[in-house]
């Protein structure tokens, strides 16, 4: 089954909540108005019966047992009768009266009696020499009459209301959402490229939250996917080298007329492999880290961590007898995720030990500082970088200073995502001890 719509929906709580309350307010006018009729009628009859009181408060003119009738003069008539009752003898009654009281007892006030069929509201009052009893009676279903032919047209013109009100509360409902309907007409003519900022003219302060967020979204994509554009174009770009180097160097051995030549071209095709397949893996690393959103924080042994990257460093192929220190004297209140932070010191002690000579000093320093703040440096006694190497760090495919170092050039790139994914700010310069790159690792300040 299709869902509802959403004017379908509004429509229908409207159509439900004015039936509610339509019907609620038709009740308690009906109680209301029969209330009242029942009081004005009630009244009449005391009225009524006040009348004859006064008329026969003085002794009948006929003095034999004769009763009198009174002519019926309407055709409404018969909904009401009255009795006179004389020292406990009929004396006068209507024509539709009975011979019987209507109240056998006939004690004075109102009452709702029932003769065979028909109910009668009857009121009973005494002369003022209590010889004389006048009982004057109406059809309790006369006065459900008069209460329908009052209340009949109100609420057949209440009804004719509501539904009038419905068809223009649909019609409000339909005008109030068309910015609705234009936004999706607009979202389903867009093509799949097609990834500018929605504009919706007029739009109500509702959608504001909505179009935002759209906009937003949009806006993620497109960035996305322009990195995996400029990511596909250089990572097609910068993989020709080394696949170009492993066919030349292919070819070569094939060539080669003495085991010394050949070993040293497949030595050289090994070589290309190596850093085809390093390259590829940090290809997949980057995209993987470019789409995807902040990890969950958790509390991490920052020293235990960079210890650990440490020891895997010095295992490391591109270690050259480097003189790799860690100085981390206390644990470290961070928060991060532990896989992503093991791949940041990963890169980062690869860059120094590939852009530094061999020999050289590399340093990893773990310090925490005041009010839970903590810095992570890794030094290296390399040449370091000039201010336009500083400027160009964090650009893909751009490596240091040694260009013939083994390396892509996307270390850097990946460390600067992990970063930003963990909320840490990365700073790069000169290291004042070791002479060489310091990379320096902090928390990011909140803002305000």
């Amino acid at each position: 089954m299709r869902p509802a719509s959403l004017q379908a929906r509004l429509l229908a709580g409207l159509a439900v909540v004015a039936l509610g309350v339509g019907g609620l307010m038709a009740l308690l006018a009906t109680r209301w108005g029969g209330h009242e009729l029942d009081e004005l009628l009630d009244a009449h009859l005391a009225q009524a019966a006040a009348l004859l009181v006064v008329q026969h408060s003085n002794p009948l003119a006929h003095d034999d047992d004769r009763v009198l009738d009174a002519p019926s003069l309407h055709r409404y008539a018969p909904r009401a009768v009255f009795q006179v009752f004389h020292e406990g003898s009929l004396a006068l009654r209507s024509s539709q009266a009975p011979i019987a009281p209507l109240v056998p007892d006939m004690a004075s006030g109102f009452h709702t009696v029932k003769r065979g069929d028909v109910s009668w509201r009857v009121f009973v009052t005494r002369g003022a020499s209590q010889d004389v009893t006048v009982l004057v009676g109406e059809r309790a279903a006369a006065r459900q009459e008069i209460l329908s032919a009052v209340l009949g047209p109100l609420l057949a013109l209440g009804l004719a209301a509501l539904l009038l009100m419905l068809l223009l509360g649909a019609g409000v409902l339909r005008w109030g959402l068309a910015p609705l309907r234009t936004l999706s007409q607009q979202l389903a003519a867009r093509r799949p490229d097609q990834l500018a900022a929605l504009a919706l003219p007029g739009a109500p302060t509702e959608l504001a939250p909505v179009l935002g967020a759209l906009n937003a979204l949009f806006a993620r994509i497109e960035a996305l996917l322009q990195g995996e554009r400029r990511l596909t174009a250089d990572a097609a770009h910068e993989l020709r080298t080394p696949v170009a180097a492993i066919r030349a160097q292919a070819q070569v051995a094939l060539g080669a007329h003495d085991d010394a030549e050949r070993r040293h071209a497949l030595s050289a095709t090994l070589a290309g492999c190596d850093r085809a397949a390093r390259l590829i893996e940090q290809l997949l690393m980057l995209a993987r880290l470019e789409a995807a959103s902040a990890p969950p924080r958790t509390p991490l042994a920052l020293a235990e961590l960079a210890r650990q990257a440490l020891a895997d460093a010095v295992e490391s192929p591109l270690n050259q007898g480097h003189a790799l220190a860690l100085d981390a004297p206390a644990p470290v209140a961070a928060e991060g995720d532990p896989l992503l932070t093991q791949v940041l010191l990963r890169n980062l002690l690869d860059n120094a030990l590939r852009y530094s000579p061999p020999g050289s000093p590399v340093t990893l320093t773990v310090e925490a500082g005041a009010a839970g703040d903590w810095q992570l440096r890794v030094e290296d006694g390399g040449p370091g970088l000039d201010e336009a190497g500083l400027a160009r760090l964090g650009q893909r495919f751009q490596r240091g200073a040694d260009s013939h170092a083994p390396g892509s050039g996307l270390g850097w790139s990946i460390v600067k995502r992990i970063a930003t994914l963990q909320g840490w700010s990365v700073r790069a310069g000169r290291s004042s001890s070791l002479g060489g790159l310091s990379v320096r690792l902090t928390p990011e300040k909140p803002a305000g």
